[in-house]
């Protein structure tokens, strides 16, 4: 909780491991009107930090739902035993058949309701994105999102993953910058500098009105990428059952009641934790995950009923895996030329990886351990807003790897 001197709207976990630039941040995303929430795995973003909540009374914020519009978790048990499966013949063929890396389409596309919606979207500029929309859905892109296994407590399989609305939210996105600058949908404009003001819609406008259906659409083709994604993992396996399921998003915005009053509630990097209300909560690609419950509490109230989506950053990519760029050379091909090495050795990582008996396909230096706070830790510092129902211990990992070239941005 808060410690310092801060604005008395605005509620602030884990101080101690939030750097002062993502408390600075969250402080130019809201009003007086407005409420805000810092996470303990909160750090700087593009407009607004990650791990950052706002109760807005009179906006909606692009900003605060971001680039990646309904990014979420989904994770199920299921009724096999973890010991029962040849770990490494599954982790290679999720590898090979669902796509991983940005702007990938692919490898076995799917058919799904979400589809007819886009093409019948009342946002019209998103009916011409339903090629993009069919290419990618069910498709897991860059950074740290993921596919993994895990096995609990108890010994059962588990399946986790972690994406959102791919290229579909980011081009949703990148249009709306377009006109809140007064240009049409698809001029390409200056996004702006990462500690810029947000963007924010006035909620009576037609803008806004626009904004909000077209991320309830987004968010959607989020739900269903995850849920194509997750079948796709349990039809490799042999279509186990499924004893327990939980999915959200926690790139999003939301109205909600809070204090008595109506708020259109913004989470970047952060996961609703409403009483009763379960999530999915990663951690490092060595460390345990959790699912863990919303409770009822002055914290909770206070903490705008949020709580993490991660262990939270630590360290920046390019800090971590250095400086690369792409060169073409005969025939077409392209490779990467380091013009900056990393402070992460990941070649040791894959090592660590394979002496405690994780599958790890793709990944890179940026997406290592050392990259990212300590979950525990984190879930310390959120106090009496969550209770932890199952810790998931990893077994096989299956992110894009850095060396995966494609000309789009997530």
């Amino acid at each position: 909780m808060n410690t310092n001197t801060y604005p008395e709207n605005l509620t602030i976990f884990g101080e101690a491991i939030i750097d002062q630039n993502s408390i600075r941040q969250i402080e130019n995303c809201f009003g007086a009107d407005d409420l805000a929430v810092l996470t303990a795995d909160a750090h700087y973003g593009y407009g607004h930090p990650i791990g950052g909540a706002v109760a807005y009374k009179n906006h909606i914020s692009l900003s605060g739902v971001g680039f990646d519009i309904a990014c979420g978790n989904k994770a199920v048990r299921t009724n096999i035993l973890a010991d029962e499966i040849d770990i490494r013949k599954v982790m290679d063929e999720i590898f090979t058949r669902i796509s991983f890396g940005i702007g990938r389409p692919n490898n076995e596309p799917v058919d799904d309701p979400v589809f007819e919606k886009i093409e019948k979207a009342a946002f019209k500029p998103q009916q011409k994105m339903i090629n993009l929309a069919v290419s990618q859905l069910g498709t897991v892109g860059a950074g740290n999102h993921f596919i993994d296994l895990f096995k609990d407590d108890e010994g059962f399989l588990w399946i986790g993953v972690h994406f959102g609305s791919r290229g579909f939210g980011h081009k949703t996105t990148t249009g709306f910058i377009a006109l809140s600058q007064g240009a049409r949908f698809n001029d390409r404009v200056s996004e702006g500098p990462m500690h810029a003001k947000p963007i924010l819609f006035d909620l009576g406008s037609e803008l806004a009105q626009a904004y909000i259906e077209a991320i309830h659409l987004a968010g959607e083709y989020a739900y269903a990428g995850r849920n194509a994604a997750v079948n796709k993992v349990l039809e490799i396996l042999g279509n186990p059952e499924v004893t327990f399921e939980v999915h959200n998003h926690h790139n999003f915005a939301w109205e909600e009641e809070h204090f008595g009053e109506k708020y259109w509630v913004v989470r970047k990097g952060c996961t609703p934790a409403f009483p009763g209300q379960l999530g999915f909560i990663g951690a490092t690609m060595m460390d345990t995950s959790v699912i863990v419950e919303g409770i009822d509490s002055d914290l909770s109230r206070k903490g705008l009923y949020s709580t993490v989506h991660g262990a939270g950053r630590v360290m920046s990519r390019t800090q971590a895996a250095g400086k690369r760029k792409w060169k073409k050379v005969k025939g077409g091909k392209r490779i990467q030329e380091t013009v900056k090495e990393g402070l992460v050795n990941y070649r040791a990582v894959q090592i660590e990886m394979k002496n405690a008996k994780i599958q790890l396909r793709g990944g890179g230096a940026d997406e290592a351990p050392e990259c990212y706070k300590n979950l525990e830790e984190v879930l310390g510092h959120q106090g009496e807003t969550i209770r932890v129902l199952h810790r998931l211990h990893p077994i096989g990992v299956a992110m894009a790897g850095s060396d995966t070239f494609d000309p789009y941005r997530d």
